[in-house]
């Protein structure tokens, strides 16, 4: 039994067995990323769609995902590759690209528009290690390298994938404790290290999802705003805040969307303390 130390799960996984995530496993008495290279979603979006707002606007990026989450968001919009019972079935199902045929991919989309590559639809974390060598060899082709990330991951993590991510964007899913702990099952000290670590090293933007009855109280995104307000003066750099609308999903069907009104609510008091405020999915 060795013990995965990606994120704070810190999963103890037998020979042969398979981490919360259901992408890490131990093999041959070493924790290793089962889903390396296996490639269940792509496609050549718009930067914007990351979403990414400040970073190379009007471009396309080839996104590549993967399976598997280490987060249990009853509302995610990418279950069928995430934590779902259908999510499991891809990793016998999805079919394995190396990091060079990867690179040489985006390559070909350059007479398109696309500027690199983008990390993405599952959590891209929890298989770093092909995060890594695609994002090494893709700088070496003179591509950009995009992250989008629920963030929960250990520093030792993003000191591998740092020298090779040129921005990335973060969910911040609320600021409190108890959502990250009793709805999404998460740990928000852990993602709040990440961004700050990220902030430092490449162009950061987060996205903050409202749900009506979670994280839509006007004193919770004060809070959060003022953090990030704070983060800015410490990394030396704006960082951007999406705040977007919660649309019913997945196992969270049993309240409407959120409130146009509510988002343009909120992302106005995030404004008081942020230069950068940009409303989604309205």
């Amino acid at each position: 039994m060795q013990k995965c130390d990606v994120c704070f799960r810190g999963c103890r996984i037998e020979e042969g067995n398979t981490g919360a995530c259901g992408a890490r496993s131990c093999t041959d008495g070493k924790i290793v990323a089962s889903n390396y290279g296996k490639i269940t979603s792509a496609a050549l979006d718009p930067i914007e769609k990351k979403p990414l707002h400040d970073f190379h606007p009007g471009s396309m990026i080839l996104s590549v995902g993967s399976y598997g989450c280490n987060l249990r968001c009853p509302y995610c919009q990418n279950s069928d590759i995430s934590w779902s019972e259908r999510a499991f079935e891809f990793a016998g199902q999805a079919k394995c690209y190396s990091p060079e045929e990867i690179v040489a991919s985006a390559e070909d989309l350059r007479a398109e528009g696309n500027i690199g590559i983008a990390f993405t639809y599952n959590e891209p974390l929890i298989g770093y290690e092909f995060v890594r060598d695609t994002a090494r060899l893709s700088h070496e082709h003179g591509l950009l390298n995009v992250l989008v990330t629920n963030g929960t991951a250990s520093t030792r993590v993003l000191s591998e994938i740092a020298p090779y991510i040129d921005a990335m964007n973060i969910d911040l899913k609320a600021f409190t404790d108890s959502f990250y702990r009793d709805l999404i099952k998460g740990n928000l000290e852990m993602v709040k290290a990440f961004i700050e670590g990220a902030a430092v090293t490449c162009h950061v933007e987060l996205t903050t999802l409202i749900i009506p009855g979670e994280n839509d109280s006007p004193e919770e995104m004060r809070e959060l705003a003022s953090w990030v307000a704070d983060l800015e003066k410490k990394a030396g750099k704006t960082i951007p805040l999406h705040v977007t609308r919660f649309f019913p999903r997945f196992h969270m069907t049993d309240r409407a969307a959120t409130p146009v009104k509510k988002v343009i609510e909120l992302a106005g008091i995030a404004g008081e303390y942020l230069s950068k405020v940009y409303t989604g999915n309205i």
